[in-house]
């Protein structure tokens, strides 16, 4: 049985810029004609950038749109049966050459992702997301399978779960929110949860919720995210064709990180650890110089989850430069 599509708000974050970049062009009025070949959506989320992107390129194009979340899926499902180019796997991301091998693909000629929580999600009190909604503590992206947030509190030590806060959250008083989460046997409810975070903080920056790194350290770790972004952005190198271009938009720092390190990495023709050594291996190159673009002030003040994008992009190479 299908679910319930609930409609939630969401202004796609740099839009327009990232549809150009992945279409080679500083602008989208530079483009004098629709383009042709076979893009990847790695995370349609709701559709912005892949219906745009869908705006510019002709009739025998297609899009492969991923995605994890179910609800995200029954939307692309409806966008494929209006618009025949539009292909829809309801998996993730880190399996990208898996699928398109399934799909009959080898390479294809852009791949654009839109990392980390989306509107709907966060907006959806059900989901789990939001610290400042009530729901069921659960953050899961993909709610068809694996363990819930509120499943995994009640089996992990405290020891773990203060790694957890630490390392993905960045959170410095870990240990502390850590024991005064397990001192409680289970949740069911977030603003519970995030009460008692809240209650544990010794001290928060002004404007920012106390639960906050907490929940981000808790929804990163239970989807496993940073190493999905890891397999994907690894997996990109087979699957771009010569000149392909791949567009990654992140939220935080940690994603952020991981990104520009694999650019910068494969644009130099090194990989991470090489510059440790006092003279580092030849290396292929795989990618073109690395663009990094912000939103403009306009953007953040129309729509402030804006503020901590960035959107970062490279060409692939030609087979020679691999040499």
């Amino acid at each position: 049985m299908n679910m319930p599509v609930i409609s939630f708000v969401h202004e796609t974050v740099l839009l327009n810029e990232t549809v150009a970049l992945l279409l080679g062009v500083a602008n989208l009025a530079d483009l004098t004609a629709p383009k042709t070949g076979v893009y990847v959506d790695a995370t349609f989320g709701r559709g912005g950038h892949s219906r745009l992107l869908l705006n510019h390129l002709g009739d025998d194009s297609t899009l492969i749109v991923f995605d994890k979340d179910p609800q995200a899926i029954q939307v692309a499902q409806e966008l494929a049966k209006a618009d025949g180019r539009v292909k829809v796997v309801h998996d993730s991301f880190a399996h990208l050459q898996k699928n398109l091998t399934k799909l009959g693909m080898q390479q294809v000629d852009g791949i654009m992702a839109d990392l980390g929580v989306s509107s709907p999600q966060l907006d959806d009190g059900s989901r789990g997301f939001s610290f400042m909604r009530d729901g069921v503590v659960d953050m899961r992206m993909d709610t068809s399978r694996g363990q819930s947030v509120g499943e995994w509190l009640k089996t992990v030590d405290e020891t773990t779960l203060a790694d957890v806060l630490y390392e993905y959250g960045e959170e410095r008083h870990s240990r502390r929110i850590a024991r005064a989460i397990k001192s409680m046997e289970s949740y069911h409810s977030t603003l519970e949860l995030a009460e008692v975070i809240k209650q544990a903080h010794p001290a928060w920056q002004k404007g920012k919720h106390p639960a906050t790194q907490s929940f981000q350290a808790m929804r990163i770790f239970i989807n496993n995210e940073l190493g999905d972004v890891k397999q994907f952005l690894d997996e990109t190198l087979t699957a771009l064709k010569a000149g392909g271009i791949l567009a990654v938009i992140s939220f935080h720092s940690l994603e952020d990180r991981i990104i520009k390190q694999f650019l910068n990495n494969h644009s130099r023709g090194r990989h991470d650890g090489d510059d440790k050594l006092p003279l580092p291996p030849a290396r292929p190159k795989y990618f073109g110089k690395p663009y990094r673009i912000a939103p403009t002030d306009d953007e953040i003040k129309s729509n402030p989850r804006a503020r901590s994008a960035y959107l970062r992009g490279a060409k692939r190479l030609d087979e020679q430069a691999d040499q």
